[in-house]
């Protein structure tokens, strides 16, 4: 007797497929949504006072560049974000980005439950719950993570810009 009968493998293999169309998918809207329509310091991107705390308990830092990101899998698509001597123009564009990521990963992680129905049972809730723990969770923490940082160099630039014009 096989330990899985052909009826979840079926399941299994939609539910595959699904999370690929949603990659695809949520790739492509990541790409076309109006950066615009992104503001880092307004709710629910606006960082929350506790969060530094937290992140520096989980150890961000310290495993935030071990996971794989669609700049080192796609690099022609995605060029990775490095910060370089031009980073003052490409700063604001940078914080939408981290706003659009989080948007993406957190849409990901609703509609990652789709397992459930496609599943079912405690199978389709494990798949979820493992879906969003390890494949989006974490890209929500890293953006979260990243956006203060990247909002105080801009207050810094700011400041530096407005000293620099009195």
């Amino acid at each position: 007797m096989p330990l899985v009968n052909e009826g979840i493998k079926m399941k299994l293999l939609y539910c595959v497929i699904y999370y690929i169309v949603l990659g695809v998918c949520s790739f492509l809207l990541g790409r076309i949504l109006p950066k615009g329509w992104f503001d880092s310091r307004a709710f629910p991107y606006k960082p929350l006072d506790f969060e530094a705390g937290l992140y520096k308990k989980l150890r961000v830092k310290q495993w935030q560049n071990t996971l794989p990101d669609m700049s080192r899998i796609l690099p022609k698509l995605m060029p990775p974000k490095k910060m370089t001597t031009d980073y003052g123009s490409r700063l604001p564009r940078m914080l939408q980005e981290t706003c659009v990521a989080e948007f993406i990963h957190v849409l990901l992680s609703i509609l990652g439950f789709g397992a459930v129905f496609i599943v079912g049972g405690a199978w389709g809730w494990i798949i979820s719950i493992v879906y969003f723990l390890a494949g989006n969770l974490p890209y929500i923490i890293i953006q979260r993570y990243n956006r203060p940082r990247l909002l105080r160099l801009e207050d810094g630039m700011k400041k530096q810009e407005g000293l620099r014009q009195k």
